[in-house]
């Protein structure tokens, strides 16, 4: 298995981790139990879960009047991109 399949698998399953997440926590909201920190939700998005971040935003209505999240990981999500394409302009 190459080096790029194996960056794309982890960032898949990040993604994927990202998206439960904010399901989970909005279940949560819904039920009056414990939350999951706004740290960690915006950690997920830093460490490579930006896509599943938003898409489970979006999903669930969830963190969507906090401008930080409605923003913000955007706004990550740009960053990665543009570090992505630096990352693969140099290995070329």
């Amino acid at each position: 298995m190459s080096v790029n399949t194996i960056v794309i698998l982890v960032l898949v399953l990040i993604n994927f981790i990202a998206f439960i997440l904010y399901g989970v926590d909005k279940h949560r909201a819904r039920n009056h139990q414990w939350r999951i920190s706004e740290k960690i939700l915006i950690g997920i998005a830093v460490i490579g879960g930006s896509i599943g971040a938003i898409l489970g935003m979006h999903f669930f209505h969830h963190k969507t009047r906090h401008w930080y999240f409605r923003y913000g990981l955007p706004v990550i999500l740009i960053v990665q991109v543009i570090m992505a394409l630096m990352i693969f302009k140099l290995n070329k």
